[in-house]
């Protein structure tokens, strides 16, 4: 089985398990991103295992590639049930999963199961899109409905435990693709801030020390950096901006679980956006200091 460098360890005494879940079947324009695992872990021997933004190396990390869900066609509702399921089970060894997409939709699987284990789990999301549609050409469940969804998990947990007063547990950086009523939801229900990172010093003393569900769609960078993805949008982020900001995210919070999503290999001419993911992927698993 195909592994990303360095990521080796037995399950059974890894801390990180990275697993693959190579879904697009909701995908509104081009598909292809079901490909991206895969290709992750081909293209990582063509990096080094040392960071020398963190003078830290995955020679010495503790983690386990278990591969990909066998997931399958045109049923979506299974897939995330298979993704909840995985999730849950990596979390109860007490173990932090790391999900490599595929479409965003595949979030709202895995964070169910985080949401059960962490009742007061935050979300911390990288995006170009709001993600906050309620439907989408009829679909409830689709790759731009997915931040939307997981809102609605959250809000019926607060429902059953007939808690009244809001609390924004959902923090968007880099939007800036969407439609109106998109925005005007977010800003009465999540923390969204348009374009860039420029709002996240704001909220880190909110997440300290609190458990994060930390998803980047890498369309938050500009497609001049990274135009191997199916909804590219101009004016993103670049990719220094984009190590910054996580680097924040990780000393100011306990992320619980990270999913990296949105590669779309198939229109990668050149491979250099699957090579800036591998980058990313390093130094992220990096950053959990393992």
């Amino acid at each position: 089985m195909n592994k990303f460098i360095s990521c080796q360890k037995p399950y059974s005494t890894a801390k990180i398990v990275l697993f693959g879940a190579g879904f697009d079947g909701t995908t509104s324009y081009r598909p292809g991103t079901r490909f991206a695992p895969d290709k992750i872990r081909s293209e990582s021997f063509g990096i080094e295992t040392y960071s020398p933004y963190l003078d830290r190396d995955l020679e010495d990390s503790n983690i386990c590639d278990i591969g990909d869900l066998e997931l399958p066609f045109g049923n979506t509702t299974r897939v995330l049930d298979m993704v909840e399921s995985k999730t849950a089970e990596i979390l109860a060894d007490n173990k932090i999963p790391v999900m490599l997409g595929g479409e965003h939709l595949i979030t709202l699987g895995a964070f169910k199961a985080v949401l059960k284990k962490y009742p007061e789990v935050c979300i911390v999301h990288f995006d170009a899109h709001t993600d906050l549609r309620e439907e989408y050409i009829g679909e409830k469940l689709s790759h731009s409905t997915v931040i939307k969804r997981c809102h609605d998990e959250i809000q019926k947990q607060a429902d059953n435990k007939k808690k009244t007063a809001k609390i924004i547990r959902i923090f968007q950086f880099g939007i800036r693709s969407g439609e109106k009523y998109e925005f005007e939801f977010a800003k009465a229900n999540t923390y969204l801030c348009k374009n860039d990172f420029s709002g996240l010093d704001k909220i880190l003393p909110i997440i300290k020390d609190k458990p994060v569900y930390f998803t980047v769609d890498l369309d938050v960078l500009d497609p001049s950096e990274f135009p191997g993805t199916g909804t590219p949008e101009a004016g993103g982020v670049r990719f220094l901006e984009l190590l910054n900001a996580t680097q924040k995210i990780f000393e100011n919070s306990r992320v619980v679980m990270a999913d990296i999503v949105e590669l779309n290999p198939m229109i990668d001419t050149g491979g250099i956006s699957t090579a800036l993911a591998c980058k990313y992927l390093r130094e992220l698993l990096l950053q959990m200091g393992v």
